[in-house]
């Protein structure tokens, strides 16, 4: 496994499907098992052996900012907007470096075999500008069902486009020269379907189980997906 990647969290978001949980409270800090969700993330990084953390805020960022005081983790404010997955990427480009990227959403929770190292082992900077960790989508708890992406047998991904497949799972690795847009407020979705027109995006089945923390039924989800794994933190 190559030398760790950079990682960014993503945490600037409003949080509306929490309803009131999130009135007063950023959805990183709603707290499962006992623990704030962004604690989870950041115990995934620490046992992948990352120590380049970087996180985007806004929303309550203050909240954060006072939570992960001390920690090390590099702070990239967006104060006027939120600018959404590919610009809080982009913005925070001077801060991670222009190598490939790790991200990690701070809403899900994770269990089984590390997702980052999983991306990590997989990555394949010759043939890839995209990676993505993966379910299929009957497997995924709290998701509906839905899929997001399909994959041929070189592990080469597309949208899923109403076809049964694949669940992102937010986490993946990403390479900075696919954030070309000129606004400085945009998803992801473009810059994938760039990768995918290329053929350099690629997907890693995740080695466990996930849950969707996004509503306040994942709460309840998630704590009994820990429990069943008997992964449980000691908090």
């Amino acid at each position: 496994m190559r030398d760790p990647f950079p990682l960014m969290y993503f945490a600037a978001g409003f949080g509306t499907r929490m309803g009131a949980l999130t009135a007063t409270l950023p959805k990183p800090l709603v707290k499962v098992a006992g623990l704030a969700l962004i604690d989870h993330a950041r115990r995934v990084a620490a046992a992948a052996g990352l120590r380049h953390e970087v996180v985007n805020l806004h929303y309550l960022g203050e909240q954060i900012a006072t939570h992960l005081e001390k920690s090390g983790v590099i702070l990239s404010w967006e104060r006027d907007e939120i600018l959404d997955t590919g610009g809080g990427l982009k913005a925070a480009l001077p801060l991670l470096g222009q190598g490939p990227v790790l991200t990690l959403n701070t809403d899900a929770i994770w269990t089984g075999s590390n997702p980052l190292v999983q991306l990590m082992l997989a990555w394949d900077g010759d043939r890839m500008d995209q990676l993505f960790l993966l379910l299929p989508a009957h497997r995924a708890r709290s998701a509906s069902g839905r899929s997001d992406f399909v994959m041929d047998d070189q592990g080469r991904v597309d949208w899923a486009k109403g076809r049964d497949g694949y669940l992102y799972l937010g986490a993946q690795i990403i390479h900075p020269r696919l954030l070309i847009e000129a606004e400085r407020k945009f998803s992801l979705h473009a810059p994938w379907t760039r990768a995918m027109a290329a053929g350099r995006a690629f997907g890693v089945l995740h080695m466990g189980d996930w849950c969707d923390v996004g509503h306040p039924g994942g709460i309840a989800e998630a704590e009994a997906l820990l429990r069943e794994a008997g992964e449980w933190p000691d908090v």
